[in-house]
C-alpha cells in the first residue's frame, strides 16, 4: 500500500491535464431509442442493464429509458436535471452543477445510496463496500441516454439495488469534429470538443469528448471542471468485439455542507455560507469490455474495470463556543475560526464481471438463461488533516486520522426466463454476494479489524402479454445494501447487519408508435432499515420500515408536431416501524421522502425548430425522522424540519440553422420560484431563474 502515492495525487494534477487526451476507451453505445446499428456492420453491443439484445418489455419490472432525443429536449446542466424527470426519483440539490448528488428513489432517503449507479455497466460510486458512495457524479455531456431499472431484474447487478439500478450510457462521437460552446447565468462558460472516426469497413471506431467548464456559481459557489473521455472499439473476426474506454475528471468546487439560516433565506439573501470551503475531486478510470458470440445461442461478455479517485474536502472549523454569529446586515451566519480541516479520502477499485447468456429448449419451451460472476476489490485511505488559513489546502500537514479501509467481494448470479407460451414468461433468479471488510489504523501498530458476511438474494418475476399494446408484469425479490466499514469493525457492540428489504411490484405497460404508458404499484419492506446520517455510520440493527406507492407515466406524440409526456409518483406510506430514540418515532415519515412528485413535458417540433416546456413538482418532505415542523436553526449537525413543496418550470429551444450549425438555449426556473431544495447544516437554496445559450458546429 503506497500511501504517499495516494496522498500526492493532487500534486500531479497539472501534468495530468496535459496528457488527459491519452487513452483508449469503451464499447459502442447507440441511442437507447435505436434498435439497429448506425451502419450495416455490427458494432460492440451496448453495456446496458436492460440486457444486450432483449426488449425492455421482457423484463419483469419497471423500466425507464431516457433517450438522446429526450435529453436534447431537456438540455440538462447535470445528470440531476435528467433524473428528476424520471418517475419515482427525487433529487435533493446542493448546487446547480451537481458536483455531489443526492438521489431518492421511491421514497428512500436521499444521499443514503441504496440504489446502484453505473456507467456502461461499471460502478461509478467511489465506494460501495468501503463507504462514501456519493462523491462522484458523471458529466451529462457525454451521455447518450439513461436507464433506470427497478424490480427483480436489478439483481443481475447488485449490491445496493434496494432502489434499483441507474445506468448512464456513454455516447460515441460521430465521424468528424464538432465544437460546442455555452454561456449562461453566473458567468458560466463551457466548451466541448468531440472527435470521431471509423475505418472504411465500419467495424472499428474511435472517439474523444473533452470538456472544459467554469462558473462563478449561484450564491458564489464557483465550480471549475475538466473532463475527458477517450474510447475505441473494434471487431475481432466475425463473432468477437472489444472496446476500451479511458476517463479523466477533475473538479474544484467552492461548496460545503453548510447552508443559510432561515432569516437570511426568508429575506432573499443569496450568499455562500462557507466562502472558504473547497471540495476537490479527481478521478481516472479504464474499462475493457469483450464480447464473444460463441454461437447463435451462446454469448459471453466480460467487463474489466479499474478506477482511482481522490476527494479532498477542506472546511473551516466552527468556533465551538460560538458556532453562529450575526453579520454586518444583522443576519445569522456560521462563525468560523482560522483552523482548516481536510477530510480527505483516496479510493481505488478494480473488478471483473463476466456473464454467459444461453438460449435453450428445456422442457420443450424457449428459455434464456444467464449466469454471472463478479470479483471486486475496493479500498479507501481516509485521512483527516489539520491546516490553517495560511496553507489551507496542503495535505502534508498534521494528521488527525489516518486509516485504511478495504473490501473484497465475490458475487454469483444465475437467472432463467422461460416462455410458457406466446403471452406468459416467468423469470427466476438468485444472487449470492460474499464480502470481507477490513480497517487498519495506520497510526497504531495493531492488526486490521475484519468483518465477513454472505447474503443470498432470490427473485421471481413474470410478464403477460394481454395484447400487442398491453402487458402485465410483476416481481418479488430480496435486496440488500452492505453496511459501511465503520459500522461493522472496531465496535464494542454487535456489528450492523446488512440492510435488507423484500421488494414487490406489479404493473401494466404498453403502447404503440404514438402512445406509451406504464402504471406500477410497489412496496419495500425493510427488516433492518438504517436511518441515514452524514457519516453513514449508525447504531446497529436499527429496525423496520415500510414504503408503498404508485408510479404512473404516459406519453403521446400528436401528428401535428406536438408531444406530451407526463408522470406522477404517489408514496402514501414511507414510515418507520418503531421508535428510534433521538432519531425517529414510529409512523413518522422517512427523510426526504415526498408523498407526491409530478413531471409534465409539452414539446413541439416543426422542421428545424424544437421547443419544450418542462414542469417539475416535489411535495413536502422532512429533514430527518423526527418530522418536526420548525427548522433546527442552531445545530451544526444535520438539520431537521419541514421542507415545503415547490415546483419549477423550464423552457428550452433548439434551431438547426444549417446541416452543420445549430443554436440552442434554455431558461430554467422560468417563474423564479424561491424554494428550499434540501437541508444539511442549514438550508440548500434552489437555483434562481437562470439562462443558458449555446451553439454547436460540426466539421
Amino acid at each position: 500500500m503506497n500511501t504517499n502515492r495516494m496522498k500526492n495525487q493532487k500534486n500531479h494534477k497539472g501534468s495530468l491535464r496535459g496528457v488527459m487526451v491519452l487513452c483508449a476507451g469503451l464499447t459502442a453505445v447507440q441511442s437507447l431509442a435505436e434498435t439497429e446499428p448506425v451502419r450495416e456492420q455490427v458494432f460492440l453491443p451496448p453495456v446496458t442493464v436492460t440486457g444486450q439484445s432483449r426488449e425492455p418489455a421482457l423484463l419483469p419490472g419497471s423500466v425507464t429509458l431516457v433517450t438522446q432525443e429526450q435529453m436534447d429536449r431537456i438540455q440538462p446542466r447535470s445528470t440531476e436535471d435528467v433524473l428528476r424527470k424520471v418517475p419515482g426519483i427525487l433529487v435533493v440539490r446542493e448546487e446547480e452543477n451537481a458536483v455531489v448528488t443526492n438521489i431518492s428513489v421511491r421514497g428512500l432517503p436521499a444521499g443514503d445510496y441504496k440504489t446502484l449507479v453505473l456507467l456502461d455497466g461499471v460502478p461509478v460510486q467511489p465506494g460501495i463496500f468501503v463507504g462514501n458512495s456519493r462523491y462522484y457524479n458523471p458529466r451529462v455531456h457525454r451521455m447518450s441516454g439513461v436507464e433506470v431499472l427497478k424490480g427483480a431484474a436489478s439483481l443481475r447487478y447488485g449490491p445496493n439495488t434496494i432502489g434499483g439500478v441507474i445506468n448512464f450510457v456513454s455516447r460515441m462521437p460521430e465521424d468528424g469534429v464538432s465544437v460546442t460552446g455555452q454561456y449562461g447565468s453566473w458567468n458560466s462558460r463551457q466548451g466541448i470538443i468531440e472527435f470521431g472516426g471509423s475505418n472504411e469497413a465500419g467495424d472499428a471506431r474511435f472517439g474523444v469528448i473533452a470538456l472544459r467548464s467554469e462558473s462563478d456559481g449561484f450564491m458564489d459557489k464557483g465550480v471549475d471542471t475538466s473532463d475527458v473521455m477517450v474510447r475505441a472499439e473494434t471487431a475481432i473476426g466475425e463473432n468477437q468485439f472489444i472496446g476500451v474506454k479511458f476517463l479523466y475528471h477533475d473538479t474544484e468546487a467552492n461548496i460545503s455542507y453548510r447552508g443559510l439560516f432561515p432569516d437570511a433565506y426568508n429575506a432573499g439573501k443569496r450568499f455562500n455560507p462557507a466562502p472558504d470551503d473547497f471540495f476537490l475531486t479527481e478521478r481516472k478510470s479504464f474499462d475493457v469490455v469483450h464480447e464473444w458470440q460463441i454461437n447463435p445461442d451462446l454469448n459471453l461478455q466480460t467487463l474489466v474495470y479499474w478506477s482511482e479517485m481522490f476527494r479532498e474536502y477542506w472546511r473551516f472549523q466552527l468556533d465551538s463556543n460560538n458556532p453562529t454569529t450575526l453579520n454586518s446586515e444583522g443576519f445569522r451566519v456560521w462563525n468560523y475560526r482560522d483552523e482548516v480541516q481536510g477530510n480527505n479520502r483516496y479510493f481505488t477499485r478494480k473488478g471483473i464481471d463476466s456473464r454467459l447468456a444461453l438460449s435453450h429448449g428445456l422442457f420443450g419451451l424457449f428459455n434464456e438463461a444467464e449466469t454471472g460472476l463478479r470479483y471486486m476489490e475496493e479500498d479507501m485511505l481516509d485521512q483527516t488533516v489539520r491546516a490553517d488559513r495560511a496553507t489551507p489546502r496542503n495535505p502534508n500537514q498534521t494528521l488527525l486520522r489516518n486509516r485504511f479501509d478495504s473490501a473484497q467481494s465475490l458475487a454469483f448470479f444465475a437467472q432463467n426466463r422461460v416462455d410458457i407460451n406466446e403471452a406468459l414468461s416467468v423469470t427466476g433468479g438468485v444472487r449470492v454476494e460474499t464480502y470481507e471488510q477490513k480497517r487498519k489504523d495506520l497510526s497504531k501498530a495493531v492488526p486490521s479489524d475484519t468483518f465477513s458476511n454472505t447474503e443470498v438474494m432470490p427473485g421471481l418475476g413474470a410478464t403477460y402479454r394481454v395484447s400487442d399494446t398491453m402487458q402485465l408484469f410483476g416481481s418479488a425479490y430480496r435486496a440488500f445494501a452492505p453496511p459501511l466499514v465503520g459500522s461493522v469493525v472496531g465496535r464494542s457492540d454487535a456489528p450492523t447487519d446488512a440492510e435488507t428489504s423484500v421488494n414487490l411490484e406489479v404493473g401494466i405497460r404498453g403502447g404503440d408508435h404514438r402512445l406509451r404508458y406504464e402504471l406500477t404499484a410497489f412496496q419495500m419492506d425493510f427488516s433492518n432499515q438504517v436511518d441515514p446520517g452524514v457519516s453513514g455510520i449508525r447504531d446497529p440493527n436499527e429496525g423496520s420500515a415500510l414504503i408503498q406507492g404508485l408510479e404512473a407515466a404516459v406519453g403521446y406524440a400528436f401528428r401535428n408536431g406536438f408531444l406530451i409526456d407526463a408522470n406522477v409518483t404517489w408514496i402514501p406510506t414511507a414510515e418507520f416501524g418503531e421508535d428510534r430514540p433521538g432519531d425517529a418515532l414510529e409512523g413518522n415519515r422517512l427523510p426526504s421522502s415526498a408523498e407526491w412528485m409530478t413531471n409534465l413535458t409539452l414539446a413541439y417540433e416543426l422542421g428545424a425548430f424544437q421547443t419544450a416546456l418542462l414542469f417539475n413538482y416535489v411535495g413536502e418532505t422532512f429533514g430527518d425522522g423526527m418530522n418536526v415542523r420548525e427548522l433546527t436553526t442552531e445545530s451544526s449537525g444535520t438539520w431537521g424540519g419541514r421542507v415545503p413543496s415547490y415546483f419549477t418550470l423550464d423552457l428550452t429551444g433548439r434551431y438547426a440553422v444549417t446541416e452543420n450549425l445549430s443554436i440552442f438555449g434554455s431558461i430554467n426556473n422560468l417563474t423564479d420560484e424561491q424554494y428550499i431544495a434540501g437541508l444539511r447544516q442549514g438550508i440548500y437554496v434552489g437555483p434562481e431563474r437562470n439562462v443558458t445559450i449555446g451553439a454547436r458546429y460540426s466539421f
